[in-house]
């Protein structure tokens, strides 16, 4: 078996720690650039939901609006990059939460229409 290596005592000692140092001023720059993008996604959400129930009450098939309504979701990255002027501060998570929300809105919005109204 190997002996184990004795360290002098200097060599034990780790630095210590010492947490970042926290910028208020940008973290509260984020946090209301994502509440502007949340706004927005919601409002997307609603306004396929709506389009969604409109088309599917005219009795066509739900395989006319769903393309649309993906291809929306597609691009509506796209569309809340252009109108929030600070989207550079998004990191993907808060991407990938923004398109949930747009998904699981729309998705919702369009079934509760469906069922309550038609």
């Amino acid at each position: 078996m190997a002996k184990k290596v004795r360290q002098k005592p200097e060599e034990t000692k780790e630095a210590a720690f010492e947490f970042p140092e926290f910028d208020e001023k940008k973290f509260v720059t984020k946090e209301f650039e994502l509440m502007g993008a949340l706004v927005l996604a919601s409002g997307i959400a609603l306004l396929l939901g709506a389009m969604s129930w409109a088309a599917t009450s005219e009795h066509l098939p739900w395989d006319v609006p769903f393309p649309i309504g993906l291809l929306v979701l597609v691009l509506s990255p796209t569309l809340i990059g252009r109108l929030r002027v600070r989207s550079d501060l998004y990191t993907k998570a808060d991407w990938a939460g923004l398109l949930a929300l747009v998904f699981f809105g729309w998705i919702a919005i369009w079934f509760v229409l469906v069922n309550v109204v038609g």
